[in-house]
C-alpha cells in the first residue's frame, strides 16, 4: 500500500518509520519553512529514530497527496482546517484520511473528523487512530494497544488489517464522538496531573483519574456518543501514558506551568481546554476539572488554590 504521512514531528516521523517497517511504501511531507523537517531531510534522523532510505520525503503537498491512497495526518490540531482546505485543492476523491491527532478545534469545539468532512468536499473516507503509546517505547520494541475507528466499518477493518502488528494491536473504534472527545480531553486531564505533580500533590491523581473519566463521560453522552467509550483506550486507557509518563508533553507542561518554568513543546491540552469550555456551555454540562484548568491557564488564577478548592468542595456522592 502507498501511504502518505502529512506531518514530520515526533509522532509523524514515527508513523512513517512504523508503516514502512510493515512493508508499505511511504512518503512523508513537511512544511518547507520547517527547520526541523529540513534537518530530517538532510540527516534522516531526529532525537528518537532514523528513517530508512526507502522512505521518500517532500515539501511538495501536491506530490504528497497524490502519492498515497491512504493519507495519514499528524500535525497540531489547530492547523488541521487550514491544511484540509489546501488538500481539497487537489484530486483526493476515494482516498482515506487517517487522523493521528488528539484535539478539538479551539474556537468551535468541533471534532477533527468534522473539520475534514467540512473542508474536503470530495467523496473520501475519514478515520481516527488514537490511544496510548509513546515513540520512545515503540522504538524500543515495547508494545501497546490502540484504536482505529471510522463511520465505515469496512474502512476500520481494512486499516486495522493493514496497520496492525505485534508492536501495535488495534481495536475497532465504533463511536467516533466518544473516541475523539475522549482522546482530546485526556490531554487536559494530563495537564491537571502535571500540576498536581508540580505542587507535590501527586497522591490526588487517583481522584483525578476517577473523576476525570466520569466528567468526560457525561459530556460524551450529552453530545450523542456512548459514555462507556470514555472508559476504553482512547481516554481512560491512555491515562498511564498521559498522567504518569515522563514522556507526556501535557503532564510536563502542567508541572512546568505551576513551577513557573517555560515549556517549548506542543501540549494539545492547552487548546483543547478552551474547546471543552465551549462544549460545556453548548451542552449545559459541568466540567469541574476542565474548568479549573481553564481558570488556571487562561484566567491566571492561583493553581494551588484552584485545585485544592476543586478537591475540597462540599461532599457529594461519587457518581
Amino acid at each position: 500500500m502507498k501511504v502518505t504521512v502529512l506531518g514530520a514531528g515526533r509522532w509523524g516521523a514515527f508513523l512513517a518509520w512504523y508503516l514502512n517497517r510493515l512493508g508499505h511504501q511511504i512518503m512523508i511531507w513537511g512544511r518547507a519553512a520547517s527547520v526541523n523537517f529540513a534537518e530530517l531531510m538532510e540527516t534522516r534522523r531526529n532525537e528518537y529514530l532514523t528513517l530508512p532510505e526507502s522512505i521518500q520525503m517532500t515539501t511538495d503537498l501536491a506530490a504528497a497527496v497524490n502519492f498515497g491512497s491512504v493519507i495519514v495526518i499528524s500535525i497540531a490540531s489547530q492547523n488541521l482546517r487550514q491544511l484540509a482546505q489546501q488538500i481539497n485543492q487537489f484530486p483526493v476523491a476515494d482516498k482515506t484520511f487517517v487522523l493521528c491527532m488528539k484535539g478539538l478545534e479551539e474556537h468551535s469545539g468541533k471534532r477533527l473528523t468534522q473539520i475534514i468532512n467540512e473542508e474536503i468536499t470530495q467523496p473520501c473516507q475519514t478515520a481516527i487512530w488514537v490511544g496510548p503509546g509513546h515513540v520512545q517505547d515503540y522504538i524500543n520494541g515495547i508494545p501497546n494497544c490502540m484504536v482505529i475507528g471510522s463511520d465505515n466499518i469496512n474502512t476500520t477493518k481494512g486499516l486495522v488489517q493493514e496497520f496492525g502488528s505485534e508492536l501495535i494491536r488495534f481495536y475497532y473504534g465504533q463511536d467516533l464522538i466518544g473516541n475523539e472527545v475522549g482522546a482530546a480531553a485526556k490531554n487536559v486531564i494530563g495537564i491537571a496531573a502535571g500540576m498536581l505533580d508540580g505542587l507535590n500533590y501527586s497522591s490526588l491523581k487517583g481522584a483525578l483519574m476517577a473523576r476525570g473519566a466520569r466528567e468526560i463521560s457525561r459530556l460524551v453522552r450529552a453530545m450523542g456518543g456512548n459514555e462507556l467509550t470514555v472508559y476504553g483506550l482512547s481516554h481512560l486507557g491512555d491515562y498511564s501514558a498521559t498522567l504518569f509518563s515522563p514522556y507526556s508533553h501535557n503532564r510536563a507542561f502542567g508541572e512546568a506551568f505551576v513551577q513557573g518554568k517555560s515549556f517549548d513543546k506542543l501540549a494539545e491540552g492547552v487548546s483543547t481546554v478552551k474547546a471543552l469550555m465551549h462544549l460545556a456551555e453548548k451542552y449545559e454540562i459541568e466540567l469541574p476539572i476542565c474548568e479549573s484548568i481553564d481558570t488556571i491557564i487562561n484566567k491566571k488564577k492561583d493553581a494551588k488554590e484552584v485545585l485544592l478548592n476543586l478537591y475540597l468542595r462540599p461532599i457529594k456522592f461519587e457518581f
